[in-house]
C-alpha cells in the first residue's frame, strides 16, 4: 500500500505542477494571436490527457502487482502440512521407525518360541493362594516342534518333590519334564506335550564377534518376554578366568542385562538366531552366557543317548546347597569395585553368590543374591571348586560372607538328593 500511495503522490505532484505552467502562460490580445495560444493550449491538454490516461493505467497495472505480492507475503503465511508417510516409503519420505526399529524386528522374530519356566514345591504352600510355592523360575526356548525345549540345568534342577511348569508365549501353561541335564555345562532340556511349536533358529557362536549387537530375551521377575540389548564385549572368555572349575568352556560376555529370570533364554543377534543361552551375571554390565555351539553338542549327545536307550538324566554327585556362584577373578573384583562401593579394597579371593533358590538349604539358611563367601568351616574358599569339596563332606556349614561391607556368618545344612 505503500508503494500505492507514493505513486499516487507522484501523481498528484505532476498535475499541479502542469497546471502551474498553463497558468503561467500569457493571456494574448489580438485574434491571431488568440488562435494560436488557443490552439497550443488545446494541443498541451490533448498531451496532458495522453499522460493522464497512460499515468492512470501505469498506476493501476503496479497496483495490482503491488497488491498480489503483499498478498504473498502475509505476516502469518500460509503453510501446506506435509503429506503424512504411510509407512512403504513410496512417497520419497524416510520411514525412521522402519528403518532404525531393527530390535523390535528381532524380537518379533524370535519372541514365540521363548518360554517361562517355573519350578513348584510341592511341600511348601503359598500364604496366599494354598497353591503349590516357586521355589525358582527362569526361562529357556523352543528348539524342536514337538516340544523340546533347551534352558540352564540350574533353573530345572532341584528337589524331587517339585514340579516344572512351561507357560508358552500364547499363553498357555504345560506340565514340563526333565529330560536331559549336563551339570558340567549348565545345560538342559525339558519336554512338553505339544506339537506343532514355534522354534528358534539356531546360528554359530563361532562367528560372533565384540561389538556385534545382541538381545537378550527372557522372564526376569517372572515377566514373560522381557528383552535388554547391548553388545558383546568378549566372545571367548574361559572358565578358568572365571574361576568356574571342572567346565572346559568359553563363554560370551555382554553388557546386556542377564538377570534371575532370563537365565536360561536365548541371547539372539541381529538375524533372529540364538547365539547364546543367558547364564548369569555378576555385576550390572558384565554377563555371561553359554555359547550356542555348545548347545548344539549337547542335544547332539542328548538325542544318541536316548537312540541307544540310556538313562539321560544325571544325577547330582553332591549334596544340594541351592546356591549359583562365580569365582571372583582379579578381573571380576577390579569391575566390582567400580561398581559397588561395597566391595573391600582388600579382597582377594571368594565367590559371590549369584542365586539362591528359594526354599533351599542356602535360602533357609540366610545366603542372599550378592553375598560374598569367603571361607566354609575357617578355610579360605579360593574358588567355587572349595564350595563343591565342602559339600562332599556331612554335617552344617559355617559360611562367612561379606554383605554390604559387613562380615556375617550364616549356618547351613546341605540336603541328601
Amino acid at each position: 500500500m505503500s508503494v500505492i500511495f507514493r505513486r499516487a503522490t507522484s501523481f498528484r505532484t505532476f498535475l499541479k505542477y502542469t497546471d502551474c505552467i498553463c497558468s503561467a502562460i500569457p493571456e494574448n490580445k489580438s485574434y491571431s494571436q488568440q488562435t494560436e495560444s488557443t490552439t497550443r493550449t488545446f494541443a498541451f491538454h490533448s498531451k496532458k490527457c495522453i499522460f493522464l490516461v497512460t499515468g492512470v493505467g501505469v498506476g493501476l497495472g503496479l497496483g495490482y502487482y503491488v497488491l498480489k505480492d503483499v498478498k504473498n507475503q502475509r505476516l502469518l503465511p500460509q503453510v501446506k502440512a506435509a503429506k503424512l508417510s504411510d509407512g512403504s516409503g513410496g512417497d520419497g519420505i524416510p520411514n525412521l521407525r522402519n528403518t532404525y526399529n531393527f530390535i523390535a524386528d528381532v524380537v518379533s522374530i524370535v519372541a514365540p518360541s521363548v518360554v517361562y519356566i517355573e519350578i513348584k514345591d510341592h511341600r511348601r504352600l503359598d500364604f496366599f493362594t494354598g497353591e503349590p510355592a516357586t521355589v525358582s523360575n527362569g526361562s529357556g526356548f523352543i528348539v524342536k516342534e514337538n516340544g523340546l525345549i533347551l534352558t540352564n540345568a540350574h533353573v530345572v534342577i532341584n528337589k524331587p518333590q517339585t514340579t516344572v511348569l512351561v507357560k508358552l508365549h500364547n499363553g498357555q501353561t504345560y506340565s514340563g519334564v526333565v529330560e536331559d541335564i549336563d551339570v558340567r555345562s549348565d545345560l538342559a532340556t525339558v519336554r512338553i506335550n505339544c506339537k506343532n511349536l514355534p522354534i528358534m533358529k539356531l546360528g554359530s557362536s563361532r562367528q560372533l564377534r565384540p561389538g556385534e549387537w545382541v538381545v537378550a530375551i527372557g522372564s526376569p521377575l517372572s515377566l514373560s518376554n522381557t528383552i535388554t540389548t547391548g553388545v558383546v564385549s568378549s566372545v571367548n572368555r574361559g572358565s578358568e578366568e572365571l574361576g568356574l572349575q571342572g567346565r572346559d568352556m568359553a563363554y560370551i560376555q555382554t553388557d546386556a542385562s542377564i538377570t534371575f529370570g532370563n537365565s536360561g533364554g536365548p541371547l539372539v543377534n541381529l538375524d533372529g538366531e540364538a547365539i547364546g543361552i543367558n547364564s548369569m551375571r555378576v555385576t550390572p554390565g558384565i554377563s555371561f552366557a553359554i555359547p550356542i555351539d555348545y548347545a548344539k553338542d549337547f542335544l547332539k549327545r542328548s538325542e544318541q543317548k536316548k537312540l541307544l536307550g540310556m538313562s539321560v538324566k544325571e544325577k547330582p554327585l553332591r549334596r544340594y546347597m541351592g546356591i549359583t556362584m562365580l569365582t571372583l577373578t582379579p578381573e571380576i573384583i577390579a569391575e566390582m569395585q567400580l561398581r559397588d562401593s561395597f566391595v573391600p579394597a582388600d579382597i582377594s579371593h571368594g565367590v559371590i553368590v549369584w542365586k539362591v533358590v528359594v526354599g533351599s538349604p542356602a535360602y533357609k539358611g540366610g545366603l542372599r543374591p550378592g553375598d560374598i563367601i569367603t571361607h566354609i568351616n575357617g578355610n579360605l574358599v579360593e574358588n567355587a571348586g572349595t564350595i563343591y569339596s565342602s559339600l562332599e563332606g556331612s554335617g552344617t556349614l559355617n559360611v562367612a560372607i561379606l554383605r554390604g561391607g559387613h562380615q556375617l556368618t550364616v549356618v547351613v545344612l546341605p540336603e541328601e538328593i
